[in-house]
């Protein structure tokens, strides 16, 4: 604070400097507010975008989208994969880094958990709004049925489903348990009544007594060993929608590990994209640190760099197989292959920047390098479904794809409604596990 400011605290009407420090917190909070109410009415527009456009897209049926053969699937299958991708940095900083016991995870945990929650709900609305019915999406689950039809278990579609609910349901118990404590504490000092008892019912009865910590770290321990392996099942079940299908650039067993690696180098990119403002708006640089954000970096480093091996991989065993087909795909002269061209860009080179220690601690630099690595993950989703239905083995078949206006339009609106529930998350529940940070604290 500069003199001449500290002069006019001293010179005001409170006559202190410490009331004049009060009136600019309060002034930063109102400043805070407007820019949050700003966001959320700007998301919740987007989201009333989107939730028309699916009344529309289920009225009319999925013609109005640009899904047509020999690319079937589309936009659709492209968001799904992206979304679900997006979800598994949550599980990794969450469950697998606690089995590691690596304690810097805490401060950005619940931030990463709640990103996973928020973005297995988007992709979840593109599987049920591709099946063309989604009214009869139990389909895809087993029931007990009179005419004892049951799902296609040869096919992977109805793994996905088992996979991605299965996924769902253990990441919201992980979520919740872990607010449990930081409920109790919310209703300790809650000072409306209703406040007290919605925290109360939440809580779950927490008192924070030794035996409760007790069942509380071994159910959470438990949580993170079922979540752990999800992790890997998830994303390799929906790499087999693509390995299983004879099909141009699919049918390769190299599918499961290359979308596992691309999920969480995507997860931890948007990460970062919502820690770094989310540590500035609240002034958190104390909490979620450098340190913090260095570390993201280095598994973002980790995790591109086995995306780029992929792409080696992929490119030499479509040369070394001779087959046209495969060659042709990965032929990178032609005016369509834009889109691939970005997604080496933003995927392979921009990373690159991560090796040096001054980029991994500037938060800014690394928003920017998270940003283009999102682009480019959604690039090569592109690529992998797009490019490979377009271009298939008889070029009597082949065909290009371009979106409609309705297939921008929900896309753009799973973005908004992603914001408006993380928003509003931020707003309602504690978005860093103070508890748990304290428990840290005192254990030294």
């Amino acid at each position: 604070m500069s003199k001449a400011l500290v002069d006019r605290g001293d010179r005001g009407d409170r006559g202190d400097l410490g009331a004049f420090r009060d009136s600019l917190f309060a002034r930063q909070k109102i400043v805070r507010l407007r820019l949050w109410w700003t966001a959320f009415l700007v998301a919740g527009a987007l989201t009333l975008g989107l939730a028309a456009l699916v009344a529309y897209t289920v009225a009319t049926g999925i013609g109005v989208w640009g899904n047509t053969i020999p690319a079937a699937w589309a936009f659709g299958i492209i968001n799904f994969v992206f979304w679900i991708g997006i979800g598994h940095a949550g599980t990794f900083i969450s469950a697998i880094l606690y089995l590691l016991e690596q304690k810097w995870r805490t401060s950005i945990s619940r931030i990463t958990e709640t990103m996973t929650l928020f973005a297995v709900v988007q992709a979840g609305l593109f599987p049920l709004l591709h099946l063309g019915r989604p009214w009869f999406a139990y389909w895809l689950f087993p029931y007990p049925a009179a005419m004892g039809v049951y799902p296609q278990t040869k096919s992977a579609l109805p793994w996905d489903a088992a996979a991605v609910t299965t996924y769902l349901l253990v990441s919201l118990l992980f979520w919740f348990l872990g607010l449990v404590p930081d409920f109790a504490a919310l209703r300790d000092h809650a000072a409306p009544r209703w406040k007290q008892k919605t925290y109360g019912l939440l809580a779950l009865g927490w008192r924070g007594s030794a035996s409760g910590w007790r069942r509380w770290k071994v159910a959470y321990l438990m949580l993170a060993g079922i979540a752990t392996p999800l992790v890997v099942s998830v994303h390799s079940i929906v790499a087999s929608d693509f390995a299983i299908g004879n099909v141009t650039g699919w049918h390769s067993t190299l599918m499961p590990a290359f979308f596992v690696a691309g999920a969480i180098f995507g997860g931890f990119a948007m990460a970062l994209i919502l820690i770094i403002p989310v540590r500035v708006f609240f002034g958190l640089e104390d909490v979620i640190t450098r340190r913090h954000l260095e570390n993201c970096a280095k598994l973002m480093l980790v995790t591109g760099s086995v995306v780029a091996y992929g792409y080696l991989i992929e490119a030499f065993t479509s040369w070394y197989a001779g087959s046209p087909e495969e060659r042709y795909l990965v032929t990178v002269s032609r005016p369509e292959t834009v889109i691939w061209w970005v997604m080496i860009a933003c995927n392979v080179v921009v990373p690159q920047l991560l090796w040096a220690r001054a980029i991994r601690r500037r938060p800014r630099a690394l928003f920017a390098i998270a940003m283009f690595v999102t682009v480019g993950m959604w690039a090569e989703r592109y690529v992998i479904i797009v490019r490979s239905l377009e271009r298939d083995f008889l070029p009597s078949t082949w065909g290009d794809y371009s979106p409609t206006w309705v297939d921008l339009g929900i896309f753009a609106g799973t973005f908004g409604f992603f914001a408006f529930l993380f928003l509003g998350a931020l707003r309602l529940l504690p978005f860093i596990p103070v508890t748990e940070l304290a428990e840290q604290e005192a254990r030294g």
